[in-house]
């Protein structure tokens, strides 16, 4: 009944355990333990009959609920250590059944997860062994099925049954740095403590069995300078004021140890390589408290004289220098610019300096850092000063005009070798040698000054005229003696002075004109003169008219005493046709030392007026044509001329455009027109060098060929059956054939032949040639003799054909007789 029953067929599993059991403490494998372990399974046996025969009484009653009574212990769940590298199989447990008497005639089945490959279960008595070696990190734990079968009938005694076979974990796997090596930074200085990285192991043992995967960090290399927390894997620094400047990077290793760190447990190192940052945590210095240097009298400004430096030891924004000038006796004449490459001091040239004034200069120089770090202001102040000692070396200088420029003046028309002036200029080096002079001619191009070339003294070389040129600028060089021909140049601004040497003249407009119905006593022009002589505010002219028209009875001159005079009108009655231009002489005087006077000409002309005394025209012409052609008369002939010659133009283009008669008459000379062209083609078989279409008529596609001389009284279409050649075709022959066809049996086709050459090499033609030079090397049945009776035109002919002909012919007789 126990068999039959599905309730009581359930599994019983029994553990061995195999080395030391972490659950048991008991030594695994030996008789005892397998005594003990069967006992404790007819303990569990026997409640479960007890249980399961009470759920058999309770069925039989209907109407009541059956509750299956719960097991004492939980057999699902087998454990089998990793990595067993023993000589046999391992047990990993038994499975067993109520059903099972122990006569043989059950059959254990074993499924899933390894099932017959890693695990085998022997089927009579359920034992189950590993057969290979298990690793936990792989594979932590196996699901399998087990179901008791009859071995007769193979069918099942039991539901089947699934258990857990879980993989015990050993200390197998050191631990491991995954992202080493590492590298970290830290600034320089920091404090005690100061956390520069955390590092992190890991260990691929169970964490929660045991302290396989319990993990201890400790530092190997690095101290005293580092720590590192055993739990954490924190770095930090274990000494204060660590100093880039003496030591700026450090290699540290790190070791994590598994079980706690105990002894027995595996480890795992890694590398980490700190470098400290920098801080300004250093004041410029200057290598030198003092820099000696030299400049030459010679140099000018913005050159430089020398170069310094501070240094400091920190790095890029820390490490920047400012430099400036606080004090000294040199500090007007020299400046301090930043190299902006280098970082260093330029020491560079202000104003020029002399060796013979002042020969040596001092300057004290300043260098701070630009950024401060607050925290170590208490170390001192970021900043150094060096003293400058500057030298001033001579130099061979040219010599130094005591003036920087000169002005003279000279009196016009002065005589050759008038003295204008004179310039000095002396050597300052403490040789003092003398000094030669001279006019560079560029400055003087025709010479007017010359100059002694000791003492400096110029003078002119000839007359000078201030209306030609009012001023003279030249250049006078001065030259070293005994040096190194060192020279240098001063500007000389000679202005030439005035003397009275010009008489005035009338301005430029010297013409008045004057109508014919003037009134008498009218004021025609007020005239005025002008002076090529300076002209002073005080300067005067005086007018009257020349002596021989003082009595004139024309025009009178009154004197307006401002440098001006007025012309008057004595009488009326003046005609141009009398007289159309009158000359007035005036005579003009200047108040200058000495005075000068001039006479000039005035320029009266008569004109023509209006009522208003508007001028019409003041040309006497008008007057003289009456005696000749009228003005209308000369545009009337005008007028004709372009008419005549427009009928000439006419005319002459009516000509060219006259067409020529298309059929050629006999008594015009005909010619031949040869174009030649530089090209050869490629004969009648050469379709690609040209276009048969061009060939071809335009008017003949149309169906007609209009002649060009008449109008034709009937057109003729095209025949239907008539096909002309295609386009591209590339039968020249037939397509010319095709064409005299047509030519031939179309009535309004022109009566006259159309030649049109085409220049192209073909094969050899079947016909012969047609010229008239080999005739005579041939035979002939043409009689000439007719050719004697045309005349001496044709002699020539006749000599040629007909003699032969009559030579042959007596030859033959002479043979025949």
């Amino acid at each position: 009944m126990a068999m039959k029953s599905e309730s009581r067929g359930l599994l019983r599993a029994f553990l061995l355990f195999v080395g030391i059991s972490a659950l048991c403490g008991v030594a695994l494998g030996t008789r005892k333990g397998n005594v003990d372990l069967e006992q404790r399974g007819h303990r569990h046996r026997h409640p479960g009959h007890l249980s399961l025969h009470k759920h058999r009484q309770r069925a039989g009653k209907e109407g009541q609920v059956l509750h299956r009574s719960k097991r004492g212990w939980v057999w699902n769940q087998f454990f089998v250590i990793e990595e067993y590298t023993g000589p046999d199989p391992v047990l990993v447990g038994r499975l067993h059944s109520d059903v099972d008497s122990g006569k043989g005639k059950i059959r254990y089945i074993l499924s899933g997860e390894g099932a017959g490959t890693i695990f085998v279960i022997d089927d009579k008595t359920g034992n189950i062994h590993a057969t290979k070696t298990l690793d936990r990190e792989e594979q932590a734990q196996y699901t399998l099925t087990a179901q008791a079968v009859d071995r007769d009938t193979n069918k099942p005694l039991e539901p089947p049954s699934e258990f857990i076979v879980k993989v015990q974990d050993i200390n197998d796997n050191p631990p491991e740095f995954l992202h080493g090596p590492y590298f970290a930074r830290v600034p320089e200085m920091s404090n005690v403590g100061t956390s520069v990285m955390q590092v992190t192991a890991t260990d691929a043992d169970d964490p929660t069995y045991g302290n396989s995967a319990r993990l201890v960090y400790s530092i190997l290399q690095g101290q005293p300078y580092f720590s590192v927390e055993p739990q954490t894997g924190i770095i930090r620094t274990a000494l204060p004021n660590m100093d880039r400047e003496a030591r700026q990077e450090y290699d540290v290793v790190i070791q994590a140890k598994d079980m706690g760190g105990h002894m027995g447990g595996l480890s795992g190192t890694t590398e980490v390589k700190i470098t400290l940052t920098d801080v300004n945590d250093n004041p410029p210095k200057f290598p030198q408290s003092v820099y000696p240097m030299f400049v030459s009298e010679d140099k000018v400004p913005g050159e430089e004289v020398g170069r310094l430096k501070a240094k400091d030891l920190d790095l890029e924004e820390n490490g920047l220098v400012s430099y400036r000038l606080v004090d000294g006796d040199g500090m007007g004449v020299f400046e301090l610019n930043i190299d902006s490459q280098t970082r260093e001091a330029v020491i560079k040239l202000k104003k020029m300096v002399d060796f013979e004034t002042k020969r040596s200069y001092t300057l004290k120089v300043e260098a701070t850092n630009p950024h401060i770090d607050p925290r170590f202001l208490a170390w001192g102040p970021f900043k150094d000063e060096a003293t400058i000692k500057i030298s001033v070396e001579d130099a061979d200088e040219p010599p130094v005009f005591i003036a920087p420029s000169y002005t003279f003046e000279v009196e016009e028309n002065a005589p050759e070798g008038t003295l204008v002036g004179r310039v000095h200029a002396k050597d300052t080096d403490v040789a003092n040698n003398p000094v030669r002079y001279m006019i560079p001619r560029y400055t003087d191009v025709e010479q007017f000054f010359s100059i002694n070339s000791e003492d400096g003294m110029i003078t002119t070389t000839r007359p000078l005229d201030r209306e030609a040129q009012a001023w003279h600028n030249i250049s006078v060089s001065a030259t070293e003696i005994g040096g190194h021909h060192q020279d240098t140049k001063v500007r000389v601004n000679i202005k030439v002075k005035d003397v009275n040497d010009n008489a005035p003249e009338f301005a430029p407009n010297n013409e008045v004109l004057m109508c014919e119905s003037v009134a008498p006593g009218k004021v025609i022009e007020t005239v005025s003169a002008v002076d090529k002589d300076e002209m002073a505010h005080r300067q005067h002219f005086t007018f009257s008219l020349a002596p021989e028209v003082s009595h004139n009875q024309n025009f009178s001159l009154k004197d307006n005493r401002d440098s001006t005079a007025s012309i008057h009108v004595l009488r009326k009655g003046f005609s141009r046709v009398t007289q159309d231009v009158y000359y007035l002489p005036i005579e003009i005087n200047d108040n200058g030392f000495p005075a000068l006077s001039s006479t000039n000409t005035l320029t009266i002309r008569v004109c023509s007026c209006d009522s208003k005394d508007t001028i019409l025209s003041c040309n006497v012409e008008p007057y003289i044509l009456p005696a000749g052609l009228s003005t209308g008369a000369l545009i009337a002939i005008l007028a004709c001329i372009v008419i005549l010659l427009a009928i000439v133009v006419l005319f002459v283009a009516l000509r060219r455009q006259k067409k020529e008669p298309l059929i050629v008459f006999e008594e015009e000379d005909i010619r031949e027109n040869i174009i030649t062209y530089d090209d050869e083609g490629g004969g009648e078989e050469d379709t690609e060098a040209f276009d048969i279409a061009t060939l071809q008529n335009p008017d003949g596609a149309n169906g007609f060929l209009p002649r060009k001389d008449i109008k034709p009284e009937l057109q003729f279409p095209l025949r239907p059956g008539a096909g002309l050649p295609g386009a591209n075709s590339v039968d020249v022959d037939d397509f010319i054939k095709s064409r005299i066809g047509e030519a031939d049996c179309d009535p309004t086709a022109p009566p006259y032949d159309s030649i049109q050459i085409y220049g192209y090499e073909g094969r050899g033609s079947l016909a012969g040639s047609l010229s008239s030079l080999e005739s005579v090397t041939t035979e002939s049945d043409l009689d000439y003799d007719y050719l004697h009776s045309w005349g001496p035109r044709f002699k020539k002919l006749a000599d040629l054909y007909g003699t032969k002909d009559c030579s042959i012919d007596d030859g033959d007789d002479g043979e025949d007789s």
